[in-house]
């Protein structure tokens, strides 16, 4: 995982590679006129994960009616 430096001009008719590239773990220091101007690099990734199944947890709660018909409502049936 190598910094290399791409002028400009190149990145923009060489942005499919370098993307690929990029999703393989390189990065690239942008320049313009000799001057670095941008860095390409690939995102963080992020730290945890969403965890599934939180009802199964002892502090989760359920009335046991929590699914049965609202009376004020039998009106829109």
């Amino acid at each position: 995982m190598k910094t290399q430096t791409v002028g400009v001009f190149e990145a923009k008719t060489r942005l499919s590679e370098l993307i690929k590239r990029i999703e393989g773990g390189d990065r690239f220091v942008l320049t313009k006129h000799g001057k670095a101007v941008a860095e390409l690099r690939p995102l963080p990734t992020r730290g945890r994960k969403r965890r599934r199944g939180v009802a199964r947890s002892e502090k989760f709660w359920m009335a046991p009616d929590f699914d049965a018909p609202l009376n004020d409502f039998e009106d829109y049936r």
